[in-house]
């Protein structure tokens, strides 16, 4: 096991980590950017180093930097947790040069996933199903030629990236070129790569994601479903697992086809296969994200699996301590991202100082953040400042609990989004378990 971890992340996730590391007698180093130097990962780590001014491409995207800290303090492993360089496979390569080890799958794993283009292929060939559509397209005139065979309306994809960029939606042909252009320019400037393919728009649809780990022994293991369908922009807002749709039929194909595509390309880690879901049941392989998610308390909920901790063991080469038949979801979890942002006002960001902040507690309630009162809120990352996550026996149940605890949610000194978050679990569709990724649309509140 690791003697020291460096953690190459801020925010609330870099304080789960640490927190991780703590309970298994790990000692931690944070890096820093000078507007974080008084965030609560810094304080909570055995040991800190500051990496570069507040822009990310300065700090916590500067490769150099974090490997230089690393080597400087004597650890043996970098956990990236998730965003910034948790996907980045020359990053990973790049630890392993250094002899320093990338907490999550081999460089050449995250590159072939990564490439959405080659993931999509790669599935076809396991045995996967996958959306309609046709690989990458060199130029404009060769979009509007497939864009006809496939139908529309469809997607435009960049194959690199996330984060809803570099996607364009096409509803008529004369909108192909167009659309084209602008979302291979997108993902040109996002990215650094404006190769795009395309696949049929599916809709109305559902989000759902399967969580998997697999060893370096070569043991895979499917800890079940996440419903991801209440999205704005592409990005999600609120997540819950089990699906209130998935049968247990539907969800053991779905573990059955996972986990045959994390063998296929050997994985290693903590990973998520994306899937979109149609009101037939059928489902259809997106993409799959070679790290740890944003929502992935609600999978620890269910499962009492904690997956930081063993996402470090089989980093450091131990074996999954349990099988498939070992996992049961029990009762229903549900999280709600908490975001400095005003939804009254186009959901403007927001950045300040914490006045007040008081956490709700009460049995399986957790308040995942690194805030603390007159923590002042910088604004040049991420606006997530906290996921709320509660559990109990039934989804009702679950609802309820998380209404209560976000009325005793209270955070002063900047705007956030916990009032929109109660209206979206009063919708109706919501609480019958039909909605689906348009949710936000149909209501008007993008």
């Amino acid at each position: 096991m690791f003697a020291k971890i460096l953690i190459a992340n801020r925010g609330e996730i870099a304080v789960r980590i640490i927190r991780a590391c703590k309970e298994m007698g790990i000692a931690t180093v944070a890096v820093f950017s000078e507007a974080d130097r008084e965030a609560l990962h810094v304080s909570l780590a055995d040991e800190s180093i500051c990496i570069g001014p507040p822009p990310v491409k300065d700090s916590y995207l500067n490769m150099t930097a974090i490997l230089s800290a690393a080597v400087a303090t004597g650890a043996q492993a970098i956990h990236p947790g998730y965003g910034l360089l948790s996907e980045n496979a020359r990053f990973a390569q790049l630890c392993e040069q250094c002899h320093i080890t990338f907490i999550g799958p081999p460089a050449q794993i995250i590159s072939k996933m990564g490439d959405k283009d080659e993931a999509r292929r790669t599935m076809v060939a396991a045995g996967v199903p996958v959306v309609p559509g046709c690989d990458l397209v060199p130029d404009a005139q060769t979009a509007l030629r497939e864009a006809k065979r496939i139908g529309f309306p469809l997607l435009i994809k960049a194959r690199a990236g996330g984060g809803g960029r570099g996607i364009r939606l096409v509803e008529r042909e004369e909108e192909v070129e167009n659309a084209f252009l602008a979302a291979s320019s997108e993902a040109a400037s996002a990215f650094g790569d404006g190769a795009c393919y395309m696949e049929k728009f599916l809709r109305p649809v559902k989000h759902i994601e399967m969580q998997v780990i697999a060893d370096q022994q070569g043991n895979v293991v499917c800890l079940g479903e996440r419903e991801c369908s209440v999205q704005r922009k592409n990005q999600k807002l609120i997540e819950e697992s089990p699906s209130p749709v998935v049968d247990e039929k539907t969800r053991r194909q779905m573990i059955d086809v996972s986990t045959k595509a994390a063998k296929a390309v050997g994985y290693q880690g903590v990973g998520t296969i994306e899937f979109l879901y149609d009101r037939e049941g059928n489902f259809y392989f997106m993409e799959m994200n070679t790290r740890l998610q944003v929502e992935h308390p609600v999978t620890e909920m269910v499962t009492g699996i904690d997956l930081v901790k063993w996402q470090i063991r089989v980093a450091a080469g131990q074996p999954l301590g349990f099988s498939q038949e070992d996992i049961r979801l029990e009762g229903c979890a549900i999280e709600c991202r908490i975001n400095a942002e005003n939804p009254s006002q186009g959901f403007r960001p927001s950045c300040g100082r914490v006045s007040l902040l008081h956490i709700p507690g009460g049995p399986w309630v957790r308040f995942d953040t690194a805030l603390y009162q007159d923590y002042f809120v910088p604004p040049y990352y991420d606006s997530m400042i906290g996921k709320l996550i509660v559990h109990a026996k039934t989804r009702e149940e679950a609802i309820r609990k998380m209404q209560a605890a976000l009325c005793e949610l209270v955070i002063e000194g900047l705007d956030h989004n916990a009032e929109f978050q109660m209206d979206v679990l009063e919708d109706e569709e919501f609480r019958n378990g039909t909605y689906t990724t348009n949710l936000m649309e149909k209501r008007g509140w993008v």
